[in-house]
């Protein structure tokens, strides 16, 4: 049924590759030839100018040829033969003459009034009503620095504050925006700028909030004539009793060190910081003093940030000199510090103030252990006190030495007199009337071995000048009512006519001084050493 059949095989040639293939053209394209041209010019220019003077008549010519030629005017001769002997007498006499020593001539244009020059506000420090807590200067004199912090009820709050700082020789100054603010978590309560470097600040408080220069940050960060416009090393206390230092020549973080909460640091509100000069360093360190009776000596260890004690002393009641045994008590407490002041002439002599009334004379080198416990403090607590003053009525809230003499020093405070004082005495040598309430600052002026000035509770800032015959103010500045009381003011050391005056209403008021309140006078360091050699009463 089924056989096998052979089939004839067929084939279909593919065409997919000739289909695939595409067509291919050549083509062309050239631009237009670049035009190019050469050109080149020079120029030269010369000027020459020359100038000449000539004698304007014969006669000039003639004696500057021949002085002794016979052109004087008649008898000039004779005359000045008949006045030699007198005239060469009386020169004789003046050169022996003291009258005019430590006379300077000042060919500067002599100013009579006193003029305010700028006011200073930071707009938020205004708003929630925080008074200026202190007040300085940069080294260079030409940026202030202010801080705040709340004082209701008689006591610091915890309220955030704030540390401004204003460039007064910057071209832009804006007297409601500051160059600089570092906002603080609690009340400033001292500020202290460095002596010598502008760009550190020591203060007191705790560790402040960010770094804020608002719309104004480039102004820290520029350069003005190749000057940091805003730059100053300060120290700052704060009411938490921590010690800042602050570097605002840093862009980021201004905080140089600060103190830890630890055995070390103060346990009350800080209420002054001073830097003061290391022995063994050749640098300066920053001494804190707290209403706990503390005085604390801190080095600055920028590289790791923090405040390192190098010395700590304590005031103790039963330690004090036998003259002040009037405000005793028995048991070891301490005296609280509201203010102090290193001397000028001895870096080893430090002027406490306490809120007793009590002024005492306290030396830095003293070995003396104080009679109170230190538990977990690294370095053991000494007693500083060696001599005690006649207290006064009440809190002492501020101390100044002279710069120009090494004896002499004021006081003020609630009892509203000035008391000037001298190191060797224990009643104070004069004492002055300056306000019915309450002296919050007192300061000598630094071109005026005899000037000072004293911010007053109801507003105003009297100036006194001891050299006069009337005890009563020399010249009176700000304005005073209920609300601006005049808590801090700073001389300019580098510009002895500026004033800074902060008050509790936030404002800073910067005044230039007229020229009777800076220029010393011929006979002023005679007649200061005078007062510092006579017997108190």
């Amino acid at each position: 049924m089924f056989s096998d059949e052979a089939q004839v095989p067929v084939s279909i040639p593919s065409s997919w590759k000739k289909c695939q293939q595409l067509t291919q053209e050549s083509r062309g394209c050239q631009t237009r030839v670049i035009d190019s041209a050469e050109a080149g010019f020079q120029t030269v220019s010369c000027v020459t100018s020359a100038t000449q003077t000539e004698l304007q008549d014969q006669v000039t010519t003639r004696f500057l040829q021949d002085p002794h030629d016979e052109l004087c005017s008649p008898g000039l001769k004779d005359f000045l033969r008949r006045v030699e002997v007198p005239v060469i007498r009386e020169l004789v006499r003046n050169a022996k003459s003291h009258a005019f020593d430590g006379f300077q001539v000042n060919w500067e244009e002599r100013n009579q009034m006193v003029v305010c020059l700028h006011q200073l506000e930071h707009p938020k420090a205004v708003e929630r009503d925080l008074p200026v807590t202190s007040v300085s200067w940069s080294c260079t004199g030409a940026s202030v620095v202010c801080a705040y912090g709340r004082m209701a009820a008689g006591d610091w709050s915890d309220d955030k504050s704030y540390v401004c700082m204003w460039n007064l020789d910057h071209r832009g100054l804006n007297p409601k925006q500051a160059d600089l603010v570092i906002h603080v978590t609690t009340a400033v309560t001292s500020l202290c700028c460095h002596p010598k470097q502008p760009a550190l600040i020591a203060g007191t408080s705790p560790p402040p909030l960010p770094f804020i220069a608002t719309s104004y940050y480039y102004r820290l960060t520029g350069f003005d004539g190749g000057v940091n416009v805003c730059a100053a090393v300060a120290a700052g206390g704060l009411y938490s009793g921590e010690v800042v230092v602050w570097d605002t020549s840093q862009t980021t973080d201004p905080v140089l060190a600060q103190t830890a909460m630890s055995a070390d640091s103060h346990r009350e509100p800080v209420c002054q910081v001073t830097w003061v000069p290391l022995r063994d360093k050749g640098e300066l360190g920053v001494l804190s003093a707290c209403s706990g009776g503390r005085l604390l000596l801190w080095t600055v260890n920028s590289e790791q940030g923090r405040c390192v004690l190098k010395a700590a002393f304590a005031v103790v009641q039963h330690q004090l000199p036998s003259n002040s045994s009037s405000f005793k008590v028995q048991g070891t407490i301490t005296v609280g510090v509201t203010s102090m002041d290193l001397s000028a002439w001895d870096p080893d002599t430090l002027i406490v103030g306490s809120e007793s009334g009590l002024l005492l004379r306290c030396s830095l080198s003293s070995q003396t252990p104080a009679a109170v416990t230190s538990p977990n403090q690294s370095v053991p607590l000494r007693a500083p006190v060696v001599f005690s003053f006649r207290p006064s009525s009440g809190p002492v809230h501020s101390i100044h030495c002279s710069p120009f003499h090494r004896n002499l020093f004021l006081s003020a405070g609630t009892d509203g007199l000035a008391h000037l004082h001298s190191l060797l005495q224990t009643n104070p040598l004069l004492s002055l009337r300056v306000s019915d309430t309450y002296v919050f600052k007192v300061q000598w002026s630094p071109s005026r071995p005899l000037l000072f000035a004293a911010a007053t509770g109801q507003g105003e800032v009297q100036i006194f000048d001891l050299s006069g015959r009337s005890l009563r103010p020399a010249a009176s500045i700000g304005q005073g009512g209920v609300g601006k009381a005049a808590t801090c003011l700073a001389f300019n050391n580098q510009h002895s006519g500026l004033l800074a005056v902060g008050r509790s209403d936030g404002m800073v008021g910067v005044w230039k001084l007229s020229t009777d309140l800076t220029e010393q006078k011929p006979t002023e360091t005679h007649l200061l050493e005078q007062i510092a050699n006579q017997v108190a009463e």
